[in-house]
């Protein structure tokens, strides 16, 4: 076999969170990579709001880019729980989990973080190609060829499937670990800033298990109201804004002024919560998953982009760390990923059956507390 001649290559299939951050990461490392992604758009324009815990921000802070998502979200240090009407029960201080020199919670509109990821991993120098995916795999012990969906083909060192919780590229590879829904639902929307909303407030109870809303900038705000899941087919998409205001409406405070602002269907987005949790190891050969094609979790902790951002972050530390690129490398990646992803699918799901089941005196803060300060380490 002829002698290497030039850099690893490495091709990150999937442009969100998880794949964008890994690839900046190693091409700073001085690795060849190039990141495919199915949509044209890059998913530039999809979704709401996000809440970024502190051990997120790291992450981001350690990509390069925590001066552009300081300036263009809203940070803040605390959870207020409520009733249906608006009353403020109780107020915790958020537990800093990416240490004391970072906000506890940052809550900030969802394109603009895939914007600033789009914009670092364009200047990073990787190869960029949208609207691809990759149709055939075909590994051996020094690589992976892979056919596109465009008719062509490459070589390379490793593949990365940063594809998302349908991952394609897991299934190809021959895991069989499937998304399982939970039971739940969220109905998500943006809308404006109310005078006085500075942190996320959450109402249990009403006609949802939860109606919440988080800051998402000077002067946006994203709105979330959890039920039990329903089939989709049974909801015309057209009508969204109408079931996300006739289950907001039921709730006082700072709702009403957010509810009037809910009107136009294109930007209500109805998702099912799901689980899934890769057991033994997240590699097969030289394909390896990161984010949610290895894992998921409803957001009841708001900690699904820390999770994929850590991925990235671990999973690049130890392809540049010098050691070979092996099965051992692999699995002391998924060794060093598991307990701290399980601990949070778990949890997460956990805070979600307690609802379901009607449980009035689960140990909700206790849960929450013991999960977020053991993210509070570096993973």
């Amino acid at each position: 076999m002829p002698e290497r001649t030039g850099p690893r290559r490495v091709l990150v299939i999937g442009g969100g969170a998880s794949g964008n951050a890994v690839t900046v990461l190693l091409r700073r490392a001085g690795l060849a990579v190039d990141l495919i992604e199915a949509e044209p758009d890059w998913n530039a324009t999809t979704g709401s709001g996000i809440t970024l815990q502190g051990n997120a921000l790291r992450v981001l802070r350690e990509l390069g880019v925590w001066e552009q998502i300081e300036a263009s979200g809203f940070a803040f240090a605390s959870l207020g729980v409520t009733t249906p009407d608006g009353t403020v029960m109780h107020v915790a201080e958020d537990i800093r989990t990416g240490g004391e020199d970072l906000p506890a919670t940052l809550g900030m509109r969802r394109p603009r973080l895939q914007q600033i990821l789009i914009d670092a991993v364009r200047a990073s120098g990787a190869g960029v190609r949208l609207g691809t995916t990759a149709e055939r795999l075909e590994q051996d012990d020094e690589g992976v060829s892979v056919r596109f969906s465009d008719g062509t083909a490459d070589r390379y060192d490793l593949v990365i499937a940063a594809d998302g919780l349908n991952s394609a590229t897991r299934a190809a590879v021959g895991i069989t670990d499937r998304p399982e829904p939970t039971g739940m639902a969220i109905w998500r929307a943006p809308a404006p800033r109310p005078e006085g909303v500075v942190r996320t407030d959450l109402a249990y109870g009403g006609p949802a298990y939860i109606a919440g809303f988080c800051p998402t900038g000077e002067d946006t705000v994203y709105a979330y109201v959890v039920e039990a899941n329903r089939d989709r087919a049974s909801i015309p998409p057209e009508s969204y804004a109408d079931e996300m205001r006739r289950l907001a409406e039921h709730y006082g405070g700072y709702w009403p002024e957010i509810t009037k602002h809910i009107t136009d269907p294109k930007k209500v987005n109805y998702t099912w919560f799901n689980r899934l949790l890769v057991e033994g190891s997240w590699h097969r050969g030289r394909v390896v998953l990161v984010g949610d094609s290895a894992h998921c979790c409803p957001p009841t902790l708001a900690q699904g982009a820390a999770q994929s951002l850590e991925d990235a972050s671990v999973l690049a530390e130890l392809l540049t760390g010098g050691r070979p690129w092996d099965d051992e490398l692999f699995q002391a990646y998924y060794e060093r990923r598991i307990p701290r992803v399980r601990t949070v699918v778990e949890a997460s799901v956990q805070l979600g059956q307690w609802q379901l089941d009607g449980v009035r005196d689960a140990d909700v803060p206790g849960l929450i507390g013991r999960t977020m300060a053991f993210l509070t380490d570096a993973p």
